[in-house]
């Protein structure tokens, strides 16, 4: 029997409907709606399109958006001065530095990610939002994860007490995930390029996230028969062809639950944006 597939579109729109419930209820005690901007930098034609998609998200759930839009040679600190100028901005509750950056910035990528203000950090990448969501305190989280765990609540799939594994470590995905999974008291297993028996490890868990940026590498001897599986994974392989780190047609005649790409995570990416955009509001205009 084949798996569950966990279509985002689903998950994604309820999601944006409690979120715009939040944003009228706040507009309503405050008469002040949400403000996002997005600085992007250079002209990167995906990074474009994934701003774009923010922009029009925004304006669609009542959220005040505005993009930054830097030329590609812009320097170190023109940049820092566009972060502090948002950060000093009351109109704007979060803030968002289009990822990749242009080569002459990318090695100072976490040096612009930390001048932006933890409270306005919707991308929960700060080592203040870090540090908070490690130790179990409420805080901002990095979007994806927290999709993954909104899509498996929504899906009544159950946590509590499974064996998880996550395939890769990032600060953007994999770690944040395990802290995710530990506070829902699952068991949690990260692997990375040099865990032993990796095969083995993912074959045993109930709940195998896959978040290592390698098309196909999760094959279906790789899943535990019955196994949710979670592909975070976005791989271009030809011009206007994408798949993920799962190989997707057979892990799905194995898997109890899968999510596929696209059409999966990545729709929950930009609904769990605008949810901590009015998080991040709401902290900083309710008392």
């Amino acid at each position: 029997m084949s798996a569950t597939i966990l279509w985002g579109k689903l998950y994604a729109e309820k999601l944006k409907s409690e979120a715009r419930a939040k944003i009228i209820e706040l507009s309503e005690k405050t008469g002040i709606a949400p403000g996002l901007a997005v600085i992007i930098v250079g002209g990167n034609p995906a990074s474009q399109v994934y701003v774009r998609n923010k922009h029009k998200t925004c304006e669609e759930m009542g959220i005040n958006s505005q993009i930054v839009a830097l030329a590609e040679n812009t320097g170190r600190q023109e940049l820092i001065d566009n972060i502090e100028k948002l950060n000093n901005d009351k109109g704007i509750h979060g803030i968002l530095l289009q990822l990749p950056l242009p080569k002459g910035l990318q090695k100072y990528e976490n040096e612009f990610l930390y001048k932006i203000s933890p409270v306005k950090d919707v991308d929960g990448f700060h080592p203040i939002n870090a540090g908070r969501l490690s130790i179990g305190e409420k805080c901002m989280v990095p979007c994806t994860p927290l999709g993954c765990i909104k899509m498996m609540e929504l899906a009544d799939i159950p946590i509590e007490g499974k064996k998880a594994v996550i395939i890769g470590r990032s600060n953007i995905v994999g770690k944040p995930m395990a802290n995710l999974l530990l506070a829902r008291n699952a068991t949690v297993t990260v692997c990375h390029s040099h865990t032993a028996d990796l095969a083995k490890i993912a074959a045993e868990a109930d709940i195998l996230v896959a978040a290592v940026g390698r098309p196909n590498f999760v094959t279906a001897d790789m899943v535990k028969s019955g196994a949710v599986v979670i592909d975070v994974g976005i791989n271009r392989i030809a011009p206007k062809k994408i798949t993920g780190d799962v190989d997707f047609d057979n892990v799905k005649e194995k898997a109890g639950f899968i999510t596929p790409v696209p059409g999966g995570v990545g729709l929950l990416t930009i609904a769990m944006l605008m949810h901590n955009t009015v998080e991040a509001a709401k902290m900083q205009l309710l008392p």
